[in-house]
């Protein structure tokens, strides 16, 4: 029983097992900039469509009046995030899918021959402007703490990535004012 607890604990403190040791994974999303609106934690172990609903429960977009925008106008993500259910989200909430579809999900959908349905609907031009979001977790991962995971808390890894994220619109604000 002892060893079902520490395992409980690991979840809850968003640590994975790897062949490395204990690994930690951010998720994000970023506006067209490349700046960080939500962020979420979990172990390095888990895969990224499990995160997708946690994620997208996080995301808020204060404009000057009103309420906070809670759906984006679109969305994309890499193939991590290339499932049905995922879609079928994306679509219920009227948001833009800009998702490859993996090889086995397109081999799947051959093998089913007309009972496989059409292939989702995918931009490859707007799919380029993905690079985005790496290059925020590059510029997030400029913090050392970001960067390598001391906490041994997942509240206080969190809180200095979300630290961090305000830091990054500063920066860029402070960039985009010199003439």
């Amino acid at each position: 029983m002892p060893d079902h607890d520490a395992r409980a604990a690991q979840r809850r403190q968003a640590l994975g097992r790897s062949r490395g040791g204990l690994t930690t994974k951010l998720h994000l999303i970023t506006e067209a900039r490349g700046l960080p609106l939500a962020l979420h934690l979990t172990g390095g172990n888990v895969n990224d469509c499990t995160a997708f609903e946690a994620v997208m429960s996080t995301f808020r977009l204060r404009r000057r009046i009103g309420r906070p925008r809670t759906r984006p106008d679109r969305l994309v993500a890499d193939k991590g995030y290339s499932s049905r259910k995922i879609r079928l989200h994306l679509r219920r909430r009227g948001i833009g899918a800009v998702i490859p579809e993996r090889s086995d999900q397109i081999a799947g959908r051959k093998r089913q021959g007309s009972r496989g349905g059409r292939p989702p609907a995918f931009d490859a031009a707007a799919y380029k402007g993905r690079n985005v979001v790496e290059r925020c977790f590059a510029k997030l991962k400029q913090w050392r703490a970001v960067a390598t995971r001391y906490d041994k808390l997942a509240g206080r890894y969190l809180a200095g990535a979300a630290i961090a994220s305000p830091l990054l619109w500063l920066r860029h604000t402070e960039l985009s004012d010199t003439p």
